[in-house]
């Protein structure tokens, strides 16, 4: 039997559990590090630039639990890998006021959990759903499960700003002590005893990995796509490790408002996807090249209002700035993810794992890469250029990445009707 629609969001309970524990470490950890410690943001970028090149062993985390068939296992032991990760990273911030040496040995080996985490966790996760779920209903397992990561992202970061203010470090400790162990027990609970009841469709043995890789980037559509993932996923990272920074440094926001700012622009993302679900499945209105031009092109026009609002200082309107930006962002994402599953099919052996593993992999490059050099732009303009200069200009920078994207998404993709992938029920 397949998954049913109460055992599909006890999976999506689990995704929300991942991005409540990520942001902790990419949002409220990088603002400490480089406002509360005065380190620089090329540190933190490096850092997650780490989580996020680990979990290129995605594909390996996914062979291991097709071999072995327990799925389960994989998804609680990640989730409690990536829990330990995060409770050391939040260790390594108190380390390094006493010692830098033992503080960054800390941090890697942090980063390191956090990246392996997440791999076995999340990818185990998708391949359940890939292979427990309906094919009528995998479109909407899919929607359900992203809108919930973003749910418990947006959630985590809101009250955890809330709690955190009068910051100290052992109440951050505690904080992130409960948050990653509630995710841990949330996990085990959502997923418990779901393997067992379902059944899996026998999965043909996969080719060696180098031959099927390169028969995929040999089709001139996957390859261009990648190219495109690459580009827009480089500007949507760009802003992760700087903006709440630039909100202490520039509108002088304690680490809880800032990592509330965080909250608010996560709830911006997941209206913008819930915006374009609704618009697309229910109304049936736009083409997902439509949907992605326009949220590019969003997310640039509110880039450059934030640039705008920086020399106000303290007191000027950047909340409101930052959701639009969210907003335009999850526009963006989720016709970017309607496009993957509707090309996924696409091309000669129909190697649909493949070409998503080579569309991740792109994601995974271009975030931990964006992030990397949006931290370390900042980091050079400081010098020469005051921060709000020096921020703006990379954020100026982002705005010209999305517009670019934009226009290679509108010379690349389909004018249709959205994907099927966006489509519940089909």
């Amino acid at each position: 039997m397949s998954l049913s629609w109460v055992q599909i969001f006890r999976l999506g309970l689990v995704q929300m559990c991942l991005g409540a524990v990520v942001v902790l470490t990419t949002s409220t950890l990088n603002r400490l590090m480089v406002v509360e410690l005065a380190l620089p943001a090329i540190l933190p970028g490096a850092l997650v630039a780490l989580h996020y090149a680990i979990q290129l062993s995605r594909p390996h985390w996914g062979y291991a639990s097709d071999r072995g068939g327990r799925r389960t296992r994989f998804i609680i032991g990640g989730m409690a890998v990536l829990g330990l990760g995060a409770f050391l990273a939040s260790v390594g911030v108190l380390v390094f006021e006493t010692s830098y040496g033992w503080g960054l040995a800390t941090s890697i080996l942090a980063y390191t959990l956090i990246g392996a985490g997440v791999g076995a966790s999340g990818t185990s996760l998708l391949a359940m759903l890939a292979t427990a779920t309906a094919p009528r209903r995998r479109a909407a397992a899919a929607t359900i499960t992203w809108l919930m990561m973003i749910f418990g992202i947006a959630m985590t970061a809101g009250i955890v700003g809330a709690l955190l203010d009068p910051y100290s470090h052992g109440l951050l400790l505690r904080i992130v002590a409960a948050v990653t162990l509630s995710a841990t027990l949330l996990t085990a609970l959502a997923v418990w005893g779901i393997e067992g009841r379902v059944r899996h469709e026998p999965e043909p043995e996969a080719a060696p990995f180098r031959e099927g890789f390169a028969e995929v980037w040999s089709e001139q559509k996957a390859r261009t796509f990648t190219i495109f993932i690459f580009l827009s996923m480089s500007a949507y990272f760009m802003q992760e490790l700087i903006l709440e920074p630039y909100a202490g440094l520039v509108f002088g926001f304690t680490p809880g408002q800032s990592t509330s700012l965080s909250g608010a622009q996560n709830g911006g993302v997941f209206l913008g996807m819930l915006t374009v679900g609704i618009a697309a499945t229910g109304l049936k209105i736009g083409s997902l090249r439509g949907w992605v031009v326009a949220g590019c092109l969003g997310s640039a026009a509110s880039l450059a209002a934030i640039t705008m609002i920086g020399p106000i200082g303290p007191g000027g309107p950047i909340v409101p700035a930052v959701v639009a930006l969210g907003f335009f962002n999850g526009m963006f994402a989720v016709a970017a993810i309607g496009s993957m599953m509707a090309l996924a099919g696409q091309g000669r052996g129909r190697r649909e794992g493949t070409r998503m593993g080579l569309w991740g992999a792109a994601q995974a490059i271009a975030a931990g890469f964006g992030g990397l050099m949006g931290a370390g732009a900042v980091d050079l303009l400081r010098g020469p250029l005051t921060d709000t200069q020096a921020f703006g200009s990379v954020f100026l920078a982002e705005a010209l990445l999305f517009i670019t994207a934009a226009w290679m998404a509108a010379r690349i993709m389909d004018r249709g009707r959205m994907a099927p992938a966006l489509v519940a029920g089909e």
